[in-house]
């Protein structure tokens, strides 16, 4: 009698919550009471109200989320469609688009804009006190370079940490870089010349295009799912001629889509590139910011060739300013090594000997579970408020990690536009056309959710849907009288 009383009590108060859900007393996105609340206001015992949420969950009417608590379910959004760029290569002029881009979100950078978390979000004390450390039993790390390839302590850490994704590398195979751009420009020109054509994603990371205009490089735009990631079929076509002389690709959480490859995809990218002699530099950038347990496997646990280029980087995970990141060259290791001793020759020792320390002493797990959490569930409060404040018609991804998503808004949108009157209510975000060579995705945007979530946010959030809807209604006459000039095409 006990155990038909429980399981009544449970789908009780299952369908009491269903019910509120109905009426639209509970909307999608709103927050349930805690466990423990409703086990007070109901007087059942905790393992009801618990059962009572898992047959919610089972009838995919809530969610739980890490840390944060359930959540009513929103319907899911079908994200946009596999991008369909042109099968030639493109000489790319990006640098001029993105200097206005610059220009008018200056000062704006914690918003919706850049891929950039707050400062609040990194562990400035722990680190201090770390290099104080460093420096009270090193004194001279401030007049040392540290060496082309790096500090060995933090070599042998890396190495020692990209076990836990079947990296099998030792601290020779790791190059210290400035950051992760400095590792991208490194491998693309050990691989490269200029006016060969490099195959990339479509879209593709804004930075990466401008290394490619720098250097002379055509960029070859392959279709790509914003779920799945690039097109190997794609990819295989257009390398069947030797025409493509590298490919770089972010297989984890790509930016701008927050695509993922599975691992039977990435252990066919790198067996067709190795079989063509294309070498695959890997931009895994993104990889630690998972959200489920497991982190998911590089491109570069599958190479048996030393074909991947696999680059890395602390800048975005630890502190921006201490700018250190590291590449897996591979085959290339004596290349990018003496490309590293012309471009800047060293990395900075005191940082590296910081980083070497929050590695060893488990600080950067530590903080990595916590940034998670934190990354998960903003990017959840995100796409609950394009679902509420966006117009009909609008679809975006739902990435499993990193902190931005990839949003295609109605035909007829112009994101350039809308950026234009956006930034005179104080609200930025980055418009499609920067993530591609041929000035494509005019209606489309990224948005990243680096900060803490707010009401303040939210209200950003919520205008910025009202402005993407007058777009729609009044076309070029938003923003048009005192809107500043932008030549994003």
């Amino acid at each position: 009698m006990r155990t038909e009383r429980a399981n009544t009590l449970y789908a009780s108060l299952a369908d009491d919550i269903a019910a509120l859900i109905a009426a639209g007393t509970l909307r999608p996105g709103d927050r349930l009471p805690s466990l423990r609340e409703l086990r007070d206001k109901r007087g059942v015992s905790l393992s009801t109200v618990t059962e009572a949420f898992h047959l919610l969950e089972d009838r995919g009417l809530i969610e739980a989320r890490p840390q944060s608590g359930f959540y009513v379910r929103r319907r899911p959004v079908e994200p946009p469609p596999p991008s369909r760029p042109s099968q030639e290569p493109a000489a790319v002029t990006v640098n001029r688009r993105l200097w206005d881009y610059l220009q008018l979100t200056r000062g704006r950078q914690h918003g919706f804009c850049y891929a950039v978390l707050a400062p609040e979000c990194f562990p400035n004390a722990q680190l201090q006190r770390l290099m104080n450390e460093a420096l009270r039993e090193s004194p001279n790390l401030l007049s040392e370079y540290g060496g082309t390839r790096g500090l060995e302590v933090l070599r042998r850490q890396v190495a020692r940490h990209a076990m836990e994704w079947g990296g099998r590398l030792t601290a020779d195979d790791v190059q210290i870089t400035a950051g992760g751009i400095e590792a991208l420009n490194l491998a693309l020109r050990a691989v490269t010349q200029p006016g060969d054509v490099v195959a990339v994603e479509s879209p593709t990371y804004f930075g990466l295009l401008q290394l490619f205009e720098s250097m002379g490089l055509k960029a070859l735009e392959i279709p790509t799912d914003p779920e799945h990631g690039i097109s190997l079929a794609a990819l295989e076509l257009a390398t069947r001629d030797d025409a493509v002389a590298a490919c770089v690709l972010m297989p984890n959480f790509s930016n701008p889509t927050g695509s993922l490859m599975s691992d039977e995809a990435k252990q066919q990218l790198v067996r067709l590139l190795a079989e063509r002699g294309v070498p695959l530099i890997e931009d895994d950038i993104y990889g630690d910011f998972h959200q489920g347990r497991e982190r998911p496997r590089p491109a570069k646990a599958f190479d048996e060739t030393g074909n991947v280029l696999y680059v890395a980087s602390y800048t975005k995970v630890v502190a921006p300013g201490m700018r250190v990141g590291w590449i897996a060259p591979g085959r290339y290791r004596a290349r990018v090594e003496i490309l590293k001793y012309i471009n800047t020759f060293s990395t900075p020792a005191i940082t590296q000997a910081t980083l070497a320390r929050f590695l060893e002493s488990g600080g950067y797990d530590q903080h990595m579970r916590r940034l998670r959490r934190l990354c998960s569930d903003q990017l959840a409060r995100l796409n609950d408020g394009l679902a509420r404040y966006f117009p009909a018609g609008t679809r975006w991804t739902r990435p499993h990690g990193g902190y931005m998503c990839w949003v295609e808004l109605p035909a007829g949108a112009d994101a350039t536009r809308i950026l234009q009157s956006s930034v005179q209510d104080g609200i930025s975000f980055a418009p499609g056309p920067l993530f591609s060579a041929r000035d494509a995705y005019r209606n489309y945007l990224r948005l990243c959710c680096g900060e803490p979530w707010s009401a303040a946010v939210e209200a950003k959030l919520r205008r910025l849907g009202e402005l993407v809807q007058r777009d729609l209604d009044g076309g070029r006459r938003v923003g048009a009288a005192s809107a500043p000039v932008l030549l994003l095409g």
